[in-house]
């Protein structure tokens, strides 16, 4: 019997171990769902440390060459729900600090952010390198290394330069965010001269480490169809269409799935009324204790929108703003919780104190709440600007909770107009309120309402569908690199 394909799914930050935003659900449960397909997939993560606080059974693994007065250790764990294995880059001079994974306690990037991630980046191919000293430790041999976003990019310039012993693949989750450093760092990540190039790393002069994923990686995927399409032009292809479009036969979007266990009306914990699309009744006692918990009137008639966002333009959330005034008038309510650019937080927060048993907001993130929202809403907007892929609006749907979105990315590729939730394709205010107009329209026919919340709740959202697409692409760039 084969032995079965094994997969290096490097990361920045995976959930519960460390989360910033999406990136952190899709590393956990991808990997789950391709081991649940037979794959051997294990996990690279830096060691923050939540992650080595909540990792299960750290055991060092290999020691890694590095100055005396840096230690460095890989260690082999498992993830705490799903039990996926993970190796664990122990690096204290360059994760275990205060702060988040990209940022300290006051929310400056740290300095040394290039080098962090290329030391990740290094460690990810050596450990693909079945000749380097690193894999020779670990007994576990990659046959496809899997990456994601800029903190990876330079994995794929390591494995270049080390004779391309496996094929390696890069996934853009949003590719607004690039890794972009002053062409001074070169000498410090360990690559050639002739890398910054055109057609290598160089981006406008500087050195950008997504580039370097895109440039070298044997494949590149977007997490949703549409998506990979919008970046092979201005404005979402962010300075890089040109190589998009040169490499769009090597391109694929797949949209994500959600973690369907975590996200279920029927046994959600954080629920304290679950239902079914059979039954709905737990749906209309969750939408009054959302309404008891936030401090909104404890009306079962008035139509409840929910938001949990990043509190940012690309999110529309400044159309929103303009719209509030005719929600209310309509008799609506808004519940809103998040954290972003400071104006917005500000704006919302007025909001609330204008209308207190009206709107109410929250600054920050609370889980438990996220999931209360989306299941006591009726409508969840969500106007994206630009959206990769978007997760919240499947949520949406397993919880009968009709997203609202604007036809862009994910959103385009999850949700379909009068059916599953309502779309728009303008990129102004009034086309927002006219698409809540017609939302409103079918809220108040409750059987037509009842049909869309059961269609989209009885839809298959689960990462099975998109993990079978990857196991396509590791087979196929897997067999062309023994072919060659």
């Amino acid at each position: 019997m084969p032995r079965p394909i094994n997969i290096l799914f490097v990361s920045s930050e995976a959930r519960p171990l460390i989360k910033t935003g999406g990136l952190a659900d899709v590393s956990s449960s991808l990997p789950a769902a391709l081991r649940d397909l037979g794959l051997d997939c294990r996990l690279l993560l830096p060691g923050y440390p939540s992650v080595l606080e909540r990792c299960i059974a750290l055991t060092p693994v290999a020691n890694i060459a590095a100055p005396a007065d840096t230690p460095v250790q890989l260690l082999l764990g498992q993830m705490p729900d799903t039990h996926v294995p993970v190796y664990v880059l122990d690096a204290p001079h360059a994760f275990q600090r205060p702060g988040g994974p990209y940022q300290d306690a006051s929310g400056t990037e740290h300095p040394d952010n290039a080098e962090r991630f290329a030391l990740l980046s290094r460690i990810a191919a050596q450990l693909c390198d079945p000749h380097s000293a690193l894999a020779k430790q670990t007994h576990w041999h990659p046959d496809c290394l899997h990456c994601n976003d800029w903190q990876t990019g330079l994995a794929p310039a390591y494995l270049h330069y080390a004779g391309r012993p496996i094929p390696s693949l890069t996934t853009i989750h949003n590719l607004a965010f690039q890794g972009v450093y002053d062409p001074d760092i070169l000498p410090r990540l360990g690559l050639p001269a002739e890398s910054f190039a055109i057609h290598g790393l160089e981006y406008y002069g500087s050195i950008a480490f997504l580039k370097a994923g895109l440039f070298y990686s044997d494949w590149i995927t977007t997490v949703s169809p549409t998506y990979a399409l919008e970046i092979q032009a201005e404005p979402l292809g962010m300075g890089m269409q040109g190589l998009l479009q040169q490499r769009s036969h090597q391109l694929t979007g797949i949209l994500n799935g959600i973690n369907t266990a975590d996200w279920n009306p029927s046994s959600d914990l954080h629920l304290a009324h679950n239902y079914t699309y059979r039954g709905m009744a737990g749906k209309r006692r969750s939408k009054t204790a959302l309404q008891t918990e936030l401090g909104l009137n404890k009306d079962a008639a008035a139509p409840l929108f929910g938001i949990v966002s990043r509190l940012t333009h690309q999110k529309g959330l400044d159309w929103v703003v303009q719209a509030v005034d005719g929600i209310l008038a309509q008799g609506g309510q808004l519940a809103i919780l998040g954290t972003g650019e400071p104006e917005l937080e500000v704006r919302f927060k007025q909001l609330a104190q204008q209308h207190p048993h009206s709107v109410a907001a929250f600054i920050g993130y609370d889980e438990g709440r996220s999931h209360r929202i989306e299941a006591g809403a009726d409508i969840f907007l969500m106007p994206s600007r630009f959206e990769p892929c978007g997760l919240n609006q499947m949520y949406s749907q397993r919880y009968g909770t009709l997203p609202l979105v604007r036809t862009t990315g994910g959103l385009a590729d999850s949700v379909t107009d009068g059916k599953d939730g309502f779309s728009f394709a303008g990129d102004t205010a009034h086309a927002l309120w006219l698409t809540i107009e017609r939302a409103l329209a079918i809220y108040h026919d409750p059987k037509a309402w009842r049909r869309m919340q059961q269609t989209a709740m009885r839809k298959d959202m689960s990462w099975e569908h998109s993990a079978r697409e990857y196991v396509a692409l590791y087979t196929q760039l897997i067999a062309a690199t023994h072919s060659s």
